[in-house]
């Protein structure tokens, strides 16, 4: 059986913190001169959970380190994929003949904004947003926005964007 890297870190985190709980108890008995009840006897022992203490503060910075790398080429993967898609979107919007104006209303159709929205960004009326998204689906061969969309995740979905990009192991809990 694998044990994940956020499982090995909780149980890394209990050992530490039992290790902590002894020395505590110990430096407190210590302190209030009851060493007699305490663990006087156990140098032995504290040598063997400092021990792990330190075998455990090297085990996290490994897996803080391995988190780290995980977490900066997952960064990256999902920058190539916003990069390819971004270039699906051109490539067809090139294939459609789309205008610039068309453009930028399609675009901003896809990213989920109202015919009002897009009107006050592009400092426009209504009217002239609701006939370019008109051109834009006859273009596109699609009748309405939720279309248009689909269209884009269909096109996500038929193929891997980023190309040999190992499958996830399953170990990020």
């Amino acid at each position: 059986m694998k044990i994940s890297q956020t499982s090995l870190l909780w149980l890394l985190l209990v050992v530490q913190a039992l290790c902590a709980a002894f020395f505590m108890t110990d430096a407190a008995l210590d302190w209030t001169g009851g060493s007699d009840a305490g663990f006087r006897y156990l140098h032995s022992f504290e040598l063997f959970l400092a021990l792990a203490l330190v075998a455990g503060l090297s085990a996290t910075i490994a897996l803080i380190r391995s988190q780290t790398r995980r977490v900066r080429d997952m960064q990256r993967q999902l920058r190539v994929a916003q990069g390819a898609f971004a270039q699906i979107i051109e490539n067809q919007f090139s294939e459609w003949q789309l205008t610039d104006a068309e453009r930028d209303v399609a675009m901003l159709s896809i990213k989920g904004l109202s015919i009002a929205e897009i009107a006050e960004i592009r400092q426009t009326k209504e009217g002239t947003i609701k006939a370019q998204s008109a051109a834009v689906y006859r273009k596109a061969g699609v009748s309405s926005r939720l279309q248009l969309l689909s269209f884009f995740v269909d096109e996500l979905l038929c193929e891997p964007l980023v190309k040999d990009v190992p499958p996830p192991t399953g170990d990020s809990s």
